[in-house]
C-alpha cells in the first residue's frame, strides 16, 4: 500500500477512536509504520487543535480546516465534527480533491446528502461512510450465508441498538440534544448503524411507519447549573420498516435503555434458516438450520454458534481466537477505505449509501409527525 496523510477534522470521543485505529493499521497487516501519517488536525479552536495533535503526535495544528486542504501532504480528510458541519466541510475538501471519510451520519438532512453526494462524485474522489459495524467478522460472515441462500426467502428481521447513556435528567445538554447541530436524536446517532447493518445484509428500504418521543423534555444547560433548556430531538424511535423487495421488519433504537451499556443485536428469519448477532458477543454468530435433522429427540436442531472471531483477511496479528472490538472495527473501516483509494476501486459503504440511510431516517421523522406509512422515495424527491 503506498502511503498515505491524513488530516482529521475534529477531535472528540469518536476523533480518538479514529485515530487510534489509524494507528493501529499498520501493525494488523505488517504495513510500515509511514503508510499511514495524520500529518494534521483541525478544531473550532487553535487551541484545543494544539492539545488534540500533541495527543496524536502530528506536526500541525489549525483552528481553520481550510489550512489542511492546502497542504500537498493530505490526501485524506477524516471528517469527525457534529453533523451541521458535515456538508460545508465534505464539499470544500471534494473540491480540493481531497478523499474523504466521514462520520455517521452523513449529513442533517437529504437535501444536505444530496448535494454532498454531488460534490463528491462531480470532485471524482473517493469518498465513504463510517459505518464500521460492517466490519465484524460475524457480520462478514453473515453477509456470506444470505449470499449463498443460506436462509432461504427471508420472512422477516429485526434490530434493536439501545444505550442508557441519557437516563439520568440531569445530565446536562450536548450537541446530540439539539436539533440545529445533530439533526435528530436517537435515530441519527444509533439508529444511522443499525439501519444500515440492515441495508448491508438484506438490501434498500422502501417505506417506513415510525413513532419517535423525547422521553425528557428539558435539560441543564451545563453541570451543576439550574437553568434549562428544551431537548427537540428524539429519545426513542420505533419503527416499523419495509424492504424494497417488501419483506417486514421491526427496528427498536434508544438512548433510554436502562441497564443497556451497548445492546445492539440484528436477527433474520427465514424459511431454511436465521441468524442472529449480538455485539456483547462479538466473535460469534449464532445460526439456525432447519435443514439439520429433528430426530431422535430434536436431533442436531438449534441455535449453533459460529466461531468467527478475529478473521480478518491478510491480518497479521492477533490471531484470529482474539474477539475484534469497536476501535478494530473502525480499524477495518478506514483500511477497506485506503485500500479502495489505492487500488483505484469504488470504497464501500460509499455517500450513496449514506444517503440512502439520510432518506430512511427523514421518512421515520415525517412518519412519526404525520401517522403514517412514508416511502424512502417520496423523501428524496
Amino acid at each position: 500500500m503506498r502511503k498515505f496523510g491524513i488530516g482529521m477534522v475534529g477531535y472528540g470521543g469518536i476523533g480518538r477512536v479514529h485515530a487510534m485505529a489509524y494507528r493501529a493499521i499498520p501493525f494488523y497487516y505488517g504495513l510500515p509504520a509511514e503508510t499511514i501519517n495524520i500529518v494534521g488536525v483541525a478544531t473550532s479552536k487553535a487551541e484545543t487543535a494544539e492539545k488534540a495533535a500533541r495527543e496524536i503526535g502530528c506536526e500541525m495544528w489549525t483552528g481553520d480546516f481550510h489550512d489542511l486542504l492546502k497542504r500537498d501532504d493530505i490526501d485524506v480528510i477524516d471528517c469527525c465534527t457534529p453533523n451541521y458541519l458535515h456538508e460545508e466541510i465534505i464539499i470544500a475538501a471534494a473540491q480540493a480533491g481531497k478523499h474523504i471519510y466521514c462520520e455517521k451520519p452523513l449529513s442533517m438532512n437529504v437535501a444536505e446528502g444530496q448535494r454532498i453526494v454531488q460534490a463528491a462524485a462531480q470532485a471524482g474522489i473517493k469518498a465513504q461512510m463510517t459505518f464500521n459495524y460492517r466490519f465484524f467478522p460475524a457480520i462478514l460472515r453473515a453477509r456470506q450465508l444470505i449470499d449463498e441462500g443460506f436462509l432461504g426467502n427471508i420472512f422477516s428481521f429485526r434490530g434493536r441498538y439501545y444505550r442508557s447513556s441519557y437516563i439520568d435528567a440531569n445530565k446536562p445538554t450536548t450537541w446530540r440534544l439539539r436539533k440545529d447541530v445533530s439533526g435528530g436524536g436517537a435515530l441519527f446517532d444509533l439508529g444511522s448503524h443499525i439501519l444500515d447493518l440492515i441495508y448491508a445484509l438484506l438490501g434498500e428500504f422502501g417505506s417506513v411507519q415510525a413513532t419517535l418521543d423525547t422521553l425528557i423534555k428539558e435539560r441543564p444547560t451545563a453541570a451543576g447549573s439550574s437553568e434549562k433548556i428544551a431537548v427537540d430531538v428524539d429519545d426513542i424511535a420505533l419503527m416499523h420498516v419495509r424492504l424494497a423487495n417488501n419483506t417486514l421488519g421491526l427496528v427498536e433504537i434508544s438512548r433510554m435503555g436502562t441497564g443497556s451499556a451497548n445492546d445492539f443485536v440484528v436477527e433474520i428469519f427465514g424459511d431454511k434458516g436465521a441468524i442472529r448477532f449480538d455485539i456483547t458477543n462479538p466473535g460469534r454468530l449464532e445460526v439456525y438450520d432447519t435443514r439439520d435433522s429433528d430426530n431422535p429427540t430434536g436431533g442436531m436442531r438449534g441455535l449453533r454458534t459460529l466461531e468467527t472471531g478475529g478473521r480478518y483477511d491478510g491480518q497479521k496479528a492477533p490471531d484470529w481466537t482474539m474477539t475484534p472490538d469497536f476501535v478494530r472495527t473502525h480499524a477495518e473501516c478506514q483500511y477497506q477505505f485506503l485500500k479502495a483509494i489505492d487500488e483505484d476501486r469504488a470504497p464501500s459503504p460509499d455517500f450513496a449509501d449514506g444517503l440512502h440511510i439520510q432518506a430512511v431516517m427523514e421518512a421515520a421523522l415525517r412518519s412519526s409527525e404525520q401517522g403514517r406509512w412514508v416511502s424512502v422515495g417520496e423523501v428524496l424527491t
